[in-house]
């Protein structure tokens, strides 16, 4: 499996912080300032979107907001593990080949890495509910887009979404962005105040890496430049 040290100093160049950039699942305590935060945000803005709609919403949640919103997730798991019910379908219901390898291929890549068997149900549940912490991560972003958008938004707010892990490397930060959350919508609402016309679809844990996790070695695999890319006239 890949596993490579993880890069933690900022990137100076586009296809560096590309490169660097992965799935970081610990995270440590250092702060990360709002002007930071602030600095990101704006200048992910910029990304490409259909008609200038910019379908995006951030709502960033750190400190005291942060921890309320994890421990009431974290209350709510003692009864209900799999949350409010997902906001739309993560994968397709019927996923086909190279995707169902793929999607497995890194589930057991990332549970070997950190010891954790196939058998052992309690384990990956309680590695999944990390997700509900953000990993540790000081700050936390749920990212949505009002449910009139369609699939072409989509494409829009995960330009957004690219920029702004780009930019983190820029900063020498990492991020998790986290479809997990959607799993728990009604309880986002609720506690941080996004309205019902909003669709939750993802979070995205911000912070410095913790070099030292094992889990953040993990570099995930990608196909071939022959496996998705046609080329023609040339």
């Amino acid at each position: 499996m890949p596993d490579e040290a993880l890069t933690t100093e900022a990137t100076k160049r586009v296809d560096e912080a590309i490169q660097s950039r992965r799935s970081v699942r610990a995270f440590t305590a250092e702060p990360v300032s709002r002007e930071t935060v602030e600095r990101m945000l704006e200048t992910a803005s910029r990304a490409a979107s259909g008609g200038n709609l910019q379908p995006w919403k951030v709502y960033v949640l750190a400190g005291e907001a942060r921890k309320a919103l994890v421990e009431r997730v974290a209350e709510k798991m003692k009864e209900n593990p799999f949350g409010d019910g997902p906001e739309y379908d993560i994968y397709p219901k019927d996923l086909t080949e190279p995707f169902v390898s793929r999607r497995g291929e890194v589930a057991r890549e990332m549970y070997e890495m950190i010891g954790i068997a196939r058998d052992d149900s309690a384990g990956r549940m309680t590695q999944m509910a990390r997700n509900f912490s953000f990993f540790d991560a000081p700050v936390g972003m749920i990212l949505t887009i009002d449910r009139q958008m369609g699939p072409p938004q989509f494409v829009d707010l995960g330009l957004f979404l690219g920029n702004l892990m780009l930019l983190a490397r820029e900063e020498g930060l990492h991020t998790c962005a986290q479809e997990a959350w959607s799993l728990w919508g009604r309880t986002i609402r609720e506690e941080v105040g996004v309205p019902e016309n909003e669709l939750v679809f993802c979070g995205l844990a911000l912070g410095h890496a913790d070099a030292s996790a094992q889990v953040n070695r993990l570099q995930t695999s990608r196909a071939t430049l022959s496996d998705f890319a046609e080329l023609h006239g040339f």
